[in-house]
């Protein structure tokens, strides 16, 4: 290395000003280039076959799921490796995901991932399970969630939330013979929204959520 050039390096190493800015620059410029061409890649924009949209208890399910901090624990992400598709199902592919907002993939797994775990037990079992999760599985140490059992749904902004995913999605839903996007959900969904949950309790919707979970890909 000539000292010209060493001495270019030296004035942006020793200068904390124009490193940051020529790192920030540097991250800026590879992220563009690997996240920016799966905005135009038909596999990750389109969604898989049999993928359709939550119910509004199902909606109401999954944002439970959230406050409640399941995502912490629990991953909704398969990857292709052979250890993880014997234990948990077909890994996740981009379509069965264009729809959600935000992301539950998770990065952590205390508990055992959650993509395929729809219809793998029965309503019954659930319910046991988030009241009592050792009266099914002795080993677990999630905490109970009773009082989901307690708390009832009134519906109130069940409408809103399914129209903000219509806003969302406009762009990444299915399309009509001419090519329009079909939106998410009807008007006659939103119209009955609040009174398909109203009265309803928690653990009946998170429950609708988890059985929802992997539908498209079983």
């Amino acid at each position: 290395m000539s000292n010209n050039t060493q001495n270019k390096h030296e004035a942006v190493e020793k200068h904390v000003g124009w490193f940051f800015i020529f790192t920030i620059l540097a991250i800026s410029i590879g992220g563009l280039v690997e996240i920016t061409p799966l905005f135009f890649q038909k596999e990750t924009t389109t969604p898989v076959t049999n993928l359709r949209p939550y119910t509004a208890l199902e909606m109401e399910g999954r944002d439970i799921y959230i406050r409640e901090g399941c995502n912490t624990c629990h991953s909704q992400m398969i990857r292709p490796f052979r250890a993880e598709t014997e234990r948990y199902g077909h890994y996740s592919v981009a379509g069965e995901h264009v729809w959600e907002h935000p992301f539950l993939w998770g990065s952590k797994r205390t508990g055992p991932d959650l993509a395929r775990v729809g219809g793998r037990y029965s309503d019954d079992w659930h319910r046991a399970h988030l009241i009592d999760p050792r009266s099914v599985v002795p080993e677990s140490n999630m905490p109970s969630f009773k009082w989901l059992e307690e708390n009832k749904l009134d519906g109130k902004l069940t409408a809103k939330k399914l129209e903000t995913f219509n806003l969302l999605t406009r762009n990444r839903g299915h399309k009509d013979a001419s090519g329009n996007p079909i939106p998410l959900y009807s008007a006659e969904d939103i119209a009955n929204a609040r009174s398909d949950v109203e009265g309803k309790t928690e653990m009946e919707a998170i429950i609708a959520y988890l059985q929802s979970l992997g539908h498209a890909l079983k």
